[in-house]
Order: C-alpha cells, then structure tokens, then sequence
C-alpha cells in the first residue's frame, strides 16, 4: 500500500509554471491526462537548492484506467476510512480531496497494515467511550496510529433485572436513587456489590456488567468505573487500557496512543 504520511508530499501537476521543476517536497505528482488522472512518483535532484527542483526520475504508480477520483471531500487524516473507501472503489488508486482542500491518494489499500484495537462499552445511556473514540477519529485524531476499531457494546435494558445502575441510563428502579427491601436483581458491578453490601448486607443477585468483564479480545480499551483498575496491563489475560467513566477524550486519546505503542514494542 502508499498512502503519503503527508499531503505536502504529493502535487498536483495540472500546470508548469516552472517548467519540469517540481516542489522540493514532491514524491508523487496527480497529473490530469485525456483519458483522467494518472499518478506519478518522482525523484528530484538530490543535489538541488530552492524551493523547486529538477526531476530526475520519473515511475508511473497507476495510469488513469487505475485511477479513481472520490466525488466528496474528506477529513484525510482519517487514514482508515480512506483506506476503506478505497477498498470499496474497484480501482487500484482512489485520490482524495479534504475539506481544507488537499489532496492525498491511497494506491493498493490494505487494512491489514493497521491494528486493531477492540473497544468495550455499555449502552444506555451514551457509550461515551466508543463515542468519543468515534468522534476522535472523525477528527482525524488517530492519523498517525495506523490503527482501526471494532466496537462490542452490550445493552444493559436487556439484562433480566429489578434494580439498575443509576437514573442517567432512564431506568425506572436505580440502585443511586431507590431504597431495596432485599431479594433484587440488580444489574451492576463490582462498586454495585460494594455498595450493597455496606447499605443493606447480603441477599441480592447482581449480575456484572462492567465493560471490563466483557473483554475477549487483546489490545483492548475498556471503561471502568473502579480508579485502581485505570492504566494499561493485563486484565482476565487480556492485554488493554482502562480508562475511568468519565475519562476526557485527550485521556483517551492518550490510553489509545500508550496502550499501541506498548502494544507494538511488546508490552
């Protein structure tokens, strides 16, 4: 696959102003042919000054029967959409136009190359985190991570229970606001046993649906509301990052960098 780490690598090579000169930066040129684009590589004289140089070496990495030119603007730091839209084009190069104008092009996409990371949360209310990890990468926050997301979200309405977490979710009967008598189903976690047991004693069923508990696949980020579980380790022989429930999303950005770079160095 080549996807350029940067857009200041690639230009457009519709005019020459210059003649055959090309920015100093340029490695790979999108020029406009009779039957559409073609995308080029090129090698400027190494031994060049100024901003522009004299090619030196020309490739053709896709001729314009390859070639395809996605209709709507993108944000292109958002490297694993472009790579999927580019799978989905049927072309070998797809060329993107960003919505600051730029322009990139992924040419063979392969999202093998990126890691996967799976993403635990629990609905309702909000899934802030796989929400917010959602909306990090609309952003284009993740650009230089190379990594995807598979989001398992478990709905806790459909837990066979009397009692529930809290009124945020909008369950009628919450363990935060309503007084038990003893023998309930309460779905909740380890800070709901906790809570049971120093309110009321014993006598009650819960049934855990903290995300952590619903870890299977490694690396991992879940959400947790204990603070002792917070960090990066290994939780039921999974490896992850744990961040607390109500974690920001500079937190989990930073979680999400950590937890891939421990990750890729071998933990």
């Amino acid at each position: 696959m080549i996807f350029p780490r940067q857009c200041k690598e690639v230009g457009i090579a519709a005019t020459r102003p210059c003649g055959d000169q090309v920015y100093f930066l340029s490695r790979y040129l999108i020029h406009d042919t009779p039957s559409g684009p073609e995308i080029l590589e090129v090698t400027t004289d190494p031994a060049g000054k100024g901003l522009m140089r004299e090619v030196v070496e020309t490739r053709v990495l896709a001729g314009p029967g390859e070639t395809w030119l996605y209709p709507d603007k993108v944000q292109l730091h958002n490297r694993a959409l472009l790579v999927r839209l580019a799978s989905d084009s049927g072309k070998r190069c797809t060329i993107f136009t960003g919505i600051d104008e730029h322009t990139t092009f992924v040419c063979d996409p392969d999202l093998s190359l990126f890691q996967t990371v799976a993403v635990y949360d629990v609905i309702p209310p909000r899934p802030s985190l796989s929400a917010c990890i959602r909306d990090l990468e609309e952003a284009g926050l993740f650009s230089g991570l190379d990594v995807t997301f598979e989001h398992t979200l478990r709905d806790i309405s459909q837990v066979d229970a009397d009692i529930y977490p809290c009124r945020a979710s909008g369950f009628d009967r919450t363990l935060d606001a309503d007084l038990l008598l003893g023998g309930e189903k309460v779905a909740g976690c380890l800070t709901a046993t906790q809570f049971l047991r120093e309110c009321y004693g014993e006598g009650f069923e819960v049934t855990d649906i903290c995300p952590l508990s619903m870890v299977a696949e490694e690396p991992f980020i879940a959400r947790c509301c204990r603070k002792e579980r917070e960090g990066i380790g290994t939780h039921g022989g999974k490896f992850g990052a744990v961040v607390h429930w109500g974690a920001s999303p500079s937190e989990i950005l930073s979680a999400v960098s950590d937890l891939l770079a421990r990750w890729r160095a071998g933990r």
